[in-house]
């Protein structure tokens, strides 16, 4: 008895799983955020990637003799500081991707 429940459960965890993980793929990056999702990114995200930055900036310098020493210097300045500094200052208010905003042109200009 308690072997057909345990497959019955391992079987619904199964399905669930694999539909979960289906749903969260299919859904496309918003590039178009809220004021809501603007306001949190101003007042809430940008000042704690901000003080990431800074606190990366002071590891990596810290850590700079080493990481030479080990070969990976620059790799170590990517994650350290390039990557909190662009998630800081390279990123639309709001949107989840770093970068610029790909501008839009208009196709009726004729």
């Amino acid at each position: 008895m308690t072997g057909k429940i345990s497959r019955a459960v391992m079987t619904a965890l199964a399905v669930c799983l694999i539909t979960f993980s289906s749903l969260g793929h299919a859904q496309a990056i918003d590039e178009t955020p809220s004021a809501l999702a603007m306001t949190g990114d101003a007042l809430l995200v940008r000042p704690a990637l901000f003080a990431t930055t800074i606190v990366g900036t002071a590891v990596y310098l810290v850590s700079l003799p080493f990481s030479a020493l080990g070969g990976n210097a620059g790799e170590a300045g990517e994650v350290l500081v390039v990557g909190p500094a662009k998630a800081t200052f390279v990123r639309c208010l709001g949107c989840s991707r770093t970068g610029r905003r790909a501008e839009t042109v208009d196709q009726d200009s004729n």
